[in-house]
């Protein structure tokens, strides 16, 4: 009933509503909380985040346009394996490229990079949307997701480096006086700062929804 449900949904929603949908109604951080360790592990600095958002953003998207052109001659019985083996290959380009082109970040994102494989927010949108719909709704579909996953992470990266080290994108922003709360680095103060971001999403997304009401 849950497959179905979500293919008539499907059905009803154009690319560019699915591309939204991503952006606000289903971001995979402050909604759906999916691939919350890469997020809470890579995101106690913005250039970290933005490289880990990128990366997993252009795996889902290059992922998506490959299972949603050979959908209709990937055998279901083999489906689940050929979904692993598109994303791991992109995975493994993926790496290959930061290594080659940015070592010093591609040893902070360590092990978290090859695990992109197993990020059940790219397994999840293969197998709901791109193995179901169209080219065009699928690659909206999983640009929208991978925005969305980079607008979250990028901002949970940003706070966390502003207030632990005083800086952003390893520029000084705050005053020489300022304390940084060493705290924000640790894991402790990631939790900290992922559940404030969904909080604050929550009370804007309520505060927007009665307006809507009310007009």
């Amino acid at each position: 009933m849950a497959v179905t449900d979500s293919a008539l949904l499907n059905e009803r929603e154009n690319g560019p509503e699915r591309f939204r949908a991503g952006l606000w109604r289903e971001n995979p951080i402050l909604v759906q909380a999916l691939g919350m360790c890469p997020v809470l592990a890579v995101s106690n600095t913005a250039i970290n985040a933005l490289t880990m958002s990128l990366a997993t953003a252009s795996v889902l998207l290059a992922s998506a346009i490959v299972i949603s052109t050979l959908r209709g001659i990937i055998p279901p019985q083999v489906r689940l394996a050929c979904f692993v083996l598109v994303i791991a290959t992109f995975v493994t380009l993926t790496d290959m490229l930061i290594e080659a082109f940015a070592l010093d970040l591609h040893r902070a994102l360590g092990a978290f990079l090859p695990l992109i494989v197993v990020n059940c927010m790219i397994l999840s949108r293969i197998e709901i949307m791109a193995s179901r719909q169209p080219l065009p709704v699928a690659a909206l579909d999983a640009l929208g997701m991978g925005s969305g996953f980079m607008i979250g992470l990028i901002t949970l990266g940003s706070l966390r480096e502003l207030l632990g080290r005083g800086t952003l994108f390893d520029t000084r922003v705050m005053p020489e006086n300022f304390e940084p709360w060493q705290v924000m680095q640790l894991p402790g103060g990631g939790f900290f700062t992922l559940a404030a971001l969904v909080i604050a999403f929550y009370l804007l997304d309520r505060r927007m929804r009665r307006r809507e009401v009310a007009a």
